[in-house]
């Protein structure tokens, strides 16, 4: 049996997204978010659940924080909600969201865990979406505005900054596809919004050093790993495209200030051009301290006409799957990871959400025997200790997620946490995977 170890100063930690486990959604000012609006919408959501109280995690923080404390990770991954600050999305600041956070952030670090925090997990505030949301430029203005705000209050106790978490969701998946808030199915709106969010991304990177805020800012694309499946030029092509529509379409502006050629001129054909203004690319390619990743999944894909955005057909090779019907695909993470480092540096790279969905049933003994999620975590860690091995600058790992929570719109039927949920109670139980990944830490690594 083989050993490997990590790093000493490795990053183990886990995350989290304040619509999906806080609740109290009209406590303390809080004003509505795109997801308070979405889910209360008869048919969006899995047995019309929604985030009213999710985890409860606005009044069992402390519970949370112990957990963490126990689990032995160095860092929370966590989002700041938008509404509780600006209820309105812009206006007057509401102390009392302020306060809870810092309520957080005082825990965390008096239980010796580094706050890193998300500005941007998909809750914009209702008020912002009714004059147009993240199609109007205006957004970015009152994001930046939030940032300022936020910054100031935590400045030197919050390390390390994310500006949005996965733009490719809050864009494509919400705006052309539909299937999230605001369910929108307009490629053209869904193009604009992406640029848009990249735009206050880089904008709040500028005011970050303006500001002089002491620590680390960078963003979190989700990366999608996806080969062809034969040599054929067409399968070549399709899968490249396919691919590129989670990958370059948000790397390559991020790092080069530029879009993919190919890709443009493809959204060209189907009637959708990149809204840019003079300035914008400059804004978008700010240099960052660390990029963020988000990995779940990859597969492979050919050539078929007209299926799809891309002429892309996924072909299923025989991966597992998950819960969620996603291929397993460990050594993917070791491909994405290792391109994105040949292709935009030396970076500083976080994988800054990586798990899985399975069917956890609550043992009499209070645990969840959750085999499944334990292999997958396995998995990806040996190929985390690959591309350490290899060169590339990965720094840290955080688990998705700390809790089973509201998973947009699969309700509360989907459970990805190393905590178990009762979502009557509120009850937290650890699965097995938490005492696996409790043990990796202690130890530095894992026997393979």
């Amino acid at each position: 049996m083989a050993r490997i170890d990590f790093p000493k100063d490795f990053v183990w930690g886990t995350a989290t997204a304040s619509y999906q486990i806080e609740g109290a959604y009209q406590v303390d000012g809080r004003g509505l978010s795109i997801w308070d609006t979405f889910s209360h919408t008869p048919g969006k959501v899995f047995n019309n659940d929604n985030g009213d109280l999710a985890c409860d995690s606005y009044h069992c923080y402390e519970e949370d924080i112990a957990l963490l404390k126990k689990l032995g990770v160095k860092a929370y991954r966590f989002s700041i909600a938008w509404p509780r600050i600006f209820p309105q999305g812009t206006g007057e600041v509401n102390e009392k969201g302020l306060d809870y956070y810092r309520r957080v952030v005082d825990g965390l670090i008096a239980a010796g865990i580094e706050p890193c925090v998300t500005l941007y997990h998909w809750d914009l505030p209702q008020a912002l979406q009714d004059k147009g949301g993240w199609d109007n430029r205006d957004t970015i203005d009152a994001f930046v505005k939030y940032a300022e705000v936020v910054f100031k209050a935590f400045d030197g106790k919050i390390k390390q900054w994310i500006t949005f978490n996965e733009t490719w969701c809050v864009s494509f998946l919400s705006n052309y596809i539909g299937a999230h808030a605001p369910g929108n199915t307009d490629l053209q709106l869904a193009v604009n919004v992406a640029h848009h969010c990249m735009v206050a991304h880089g904008e709040a990177v500028k005011l970050f050093r303006e500001l002089g805020i002491p620590g680390e800012i960078g963003t979190t694309h989700n990366l999608y790993w996806f080969e062809p499946y034969s040599t054929k030029p067409e399968d070549v092509e399709a899968a490249r495209r396919n691919r590129a529509y989670n990958n370059e379409w948000f790397m390559e502006p991020t790092f080069k200030g530029t879009y993919p050629q190919f890709m443009v001129d493809w959204f060209k054909t189907k009637g959708a051009t990149v809204p840019i203004l003079p300035g914008d690319m400059e804004t978008i390619s700010q240099k960052i301290d660390f990029i963020g990743v988000n990995f779940y999944s990859g597969g492979f894909g050919r050539y078929k006409k007209d299926e799809g955005l891309f002429d892309c057909e996924e072909v299923q090779v025989g991966f597992d799957k998950t819960y969620m019907d996603w291929n397993v695909y460990a050594d993917g993470l070791y491909k994405v990871l290792s391109w994105a480092h040949e292709e935009y540096g030396d970076t500083p790279i976080y994988i800054t959400e990586n798990g899985a969905c399975y069917e956890d049933v609550l043992a009499e003994d209070n645990r969840v025997h959750d085999v499944l999620r334990t292999e997958y975590f396995r998995k990806h860690f040996i190929q985390c200790h690959r591309l350490i091995e290899s060169g590339v600058p990965l720094k840290g790992y955080f688990a998705w997620s700390l809790l089973d929570n509201f998973e947009w719109v699969e309700g509360y039927r989907k459970r990805f946490g190393i905590v178990y949920t009762n979502y009557e109670t509120f009850e937290r139980h650890p699965k097995d995977s938490y005492y696996f990944i409790q043990k990796v830490i202690a130890d530095g690594g894992l026997d393979v």
